[in-house]
């Protein structure tokens, strides 16, 4: 019986034991949300309201001929804009 209650004594202490709260999800962006600024001015409060609505925790504005990295980021909303400042599009990544 003494050896029974001593391999029930180690399940007993990892029941008790603590366990830290896990970490919340990835940052989603979304990018179907924005779809409404396509065809603005992408000024500076436009960009923030878009960034904002979108959920994202970042926004890359690219230019035409502008060299940018192949990195995909869930939570970054990449608007491209044209040679007068406009919007073209607005995808997530």
């Amino acid at each position: 019986m003494i050896r029974f209650t001593a391999l029930l004594l180690p399940v007993g202490l990892v029941a008790c034991a603590s366990y830290p709260t896990p970490m919340p999800g990835p940052i989603r962006c979304n990018a179907g949300a924005v779809q409404g600024f396509v065809g603005r001015e992408a000024r500076p409060g436009i960009i923030q309201r878009a960034k904002r609505r979108a959920g994202a925790r970042d926004v890359r504005v690219t230019r035409p001929g502008q060299p940018v990295t192949m990195d995909f980021r869930s939570d970054r909303l990449n608007i491209e804009v044209d040679h007068r400042n406009y919007i073209r599009s607005a995808r997530c990544g």
